[in-house]
């Protein structure tokens, strides 16, 4: 008695005895060594061309990636103001899009400009960057520097930030390599003023010197599952030459530093007018690659973070457009979010003004509005579900009265 006929690849000729997977097709078979030796054919061939989100070879064509006023455009219908961070950011992307697109033929190269925004705390720098992510047809992720550590302490290594942006792009090395990734909170690893201790600097020189060869651009060994490197891993090699890095941090007191510099001058007439000019309400824009050595920040990541913006700290008619005008505005989710109680929200003028003036008590920024309005909304949200009405209107009298419940809770 015959034995079962076994499937062979018909590529290999290969049995299904003899390879891990079989795939059947209509009129044949594939093992998986096929497939990947097919994969690499594949991207040896058309690699550059592959759109990274698609999968396609369409490729990243000049015609189909938004042009800086559209990427701003975008950018403004979900964050109020920084025109000027909204210009540098929008400019660096579709300059990361032209890299990509590039042909190195003629000899010439376009390098990257990697950026560095410096702002307040809650004036929207993750919010850019999130927001930025929607519109984005490459790879993208947002890390937190406070995490990191010198190779070898308890902590991460900076690599760790490939594995996220490799995590993102299911993988593919070939789209890791043409991402974007945000780098949160880069003030939180400055040097730490001069100390006479004999420790290390573990958590923020150290941690700058590792990220020099990732923003500079070279070959890295990446563990695809995060954590510590061992000697017994297997690596995925990174090439970052493509990457854009774009670090945001709150600088909290750089303000002093920029003073100093800006009263550093010399003794006369012209001095004094200079002097008048000054904007001391918003000494930030008036940062220069010097304030962040200032700082903390080694000379040899600020040279590697050649673009270098600000943004505007928030007044008080900000603010208010924060709370109504974005598509996500704190408004607009509290309104949704009654909406599906089948309960129609809304707020007096007088109710949001007084938020507003609480968020400036607090100087929390545009995070403030939310956690203003979180207080206030808390004992409706508890209550109304269960009370049966459709109707539920914010007063200031009532806003009032929950944030000096709140307060005596405290």
């Amino acid at each position: 008695m015959t034995g079962k006929r076994k499937n062979r690849c018909s590529f290999c000729g290969r049995s299904e005895d003899e390879v891990a997977l079989m795939l059947t097709g209509l009129n044949g078979f594939i093992c998986d060594e096929c497939v990947r030796q097919a994969e690499h054919i594949v991207r040896e061939n058309l690699g550059s061309k592959v759109n990274v989100k698609t999968g396609s070879t369409a490729g990243l064509d000049m015609d189909d990636i938004p042009k800086p006023r559209d990427i701003k455009a975008f950018l403004d219908q979900y964050v109020i103001g920084q025109d000027s961070a909204k210009r540098y950011l929008s400019v660096a992307v579709y300059n990361h899009y032209k890299r990509l697109s590039q042909k190195t033929d003629d000899g010439v190269e376009i390098e990257k400009s990697n950026i560095i925004m410096v702002g307040a705390t809650g004036t929207g720098k993750t919010l850019l960057a999130r927001t930025i992510a929607k519109l984005l047809k490459v790879p993208f992720t947002i890390v937190d520097a406070t995490i990191f550590t010198e190779a070898g302490y308890v902590g991460e290594d900076v690599e760790s930030i490939l594995t996220r942006l490799l995590q993102v792009a299911d993988y593919d090395v070939t789209a890791t390599e043409r991402g974007i990734v945000f780098i949160d909170e880069i003030d939180k690893i400055a040097r730490k003023q001069d100390n006479p201790s004999i420790t290390r600097d573990v958590s923020g020189e150290g941690v700058q010197q590792g990220l020099l060869k990732l923003l500079e651009g070279s070959i890295v060994n990446v563990p695809p599952k995060g954590g510590r490197k061992h000697p017994d891993q297997d690596y995925i090699h990174v090439d970052t030459r493509n990457i854009l890095f774009i670090c945001g941090g709150a600088f909290d007191g750089i303000e002093r530093k920029i003073a100093q510099r800006l009263n550093t001058h010399v003794v006369g007439y012209d001095s004094v007018q200079n002097q008048q000019k000054i904007d001391t309400k918003d000494l930030m824009k008036y940062i220069v690659p010097q304030d962040l050595k200032s700082f903390g920040l080694i000379p040899e990541i600020i040279g590697r973070l050649p673009v270098l913006t600000y943004l505007n700290p928030l007044d008080r008619d900000a603010l208010r457009k924060i709370l109504t005008e974005p598509k996500n505005s704190l408004v607009k989710q509290q309104i949704k979010l009654f909406q599906m109680d089948g309960i129609t929200l809304s707020f007096e003028e007088d109710a949001l003004d007084f938020i507003v003036d609480k968020a400036i008590e607090y100087k929390l920024g545009a995070r403030g509005l939310r956690s203003i309005m979180e207080t206030i909304m808390i004992e409706a949200q508890f209550s109304a579900p269960s009370n049966g009405e459709k109707m539920l209107t914010i007063t200031r009298e009532y806003a009032e009265q929950q944030i000096k419940k709140s307060e005596k809770l405290k």
